[in-house]
């Protein structure tokens, strides 16, 4: 199933070692000349490689980004402060809201009442203004005479 291990010895081993190819120079018009200030010039690089050739340049710095500007540590007691308006702002508004639904729930009641009055005036009004063309009253006869709300009938 699985391969059988060979055994190599060191000489067997051959290692194989790639050498760089050096490129040919790149044919490019002169750069032009730029006037340095004194004093700003970087320095040269020199750096021996392990065939013999030197190879010298200047050493290029990475750009190092703008520093950001520091940022004032917020303090504890303004954070409490803030959270505190929060806070306050949210009770009020729903205080806000309270005082007008106990408003609203008042002004139903009153409607309610007012239309229970309206309604229970009305029925006495007209319990006591129906004309009355049949009085009402209970008859009873008594030694075959009638009387009939404090009238004598003989």
């Amino acid at each position: 199933m699985y391969p059988e291990s060979v055994r190599h010895t060191a000489a067997e081993r051959a290692v194989e070692v790639h050498q760089p190819t050096p490129l040919p120079p790149a044919v490019m018009a002169p750069a032009p000349m730029v006037a340095v200030q004194p004093g700003t010039v970087p320095a040269v690089a020199s750096i021996v490689l392990p065939d013999g050739r030197v190879v010298t340049g200047y050493a290029i710095n990475p750009a190092q980004p703008e520093p950001l500007a520091a940022k004032p540590p917020v303090s504890r007691a303004a954070v409490n402060v803030a959270l505190g308006g929060v806070g306050f702002l949210a009770v009020c508004g729903g205080l806000l809201l309270l005082t007008t639904f106990i408003t609203a729930l008042t002004a139903l009641i009153t409607q309610l009442v007012t239309l229970a009055a309206v309604i229970f005036g009305g029925w006495i009004a007209v319990q006591v203004f129906r004309p009355h063309g049949r009085q009402g009253g209970s008859t009873v006869n008594i030694r075959k005479a009638i009387f009939k709300r404090n009238h004598f009938h003989g």
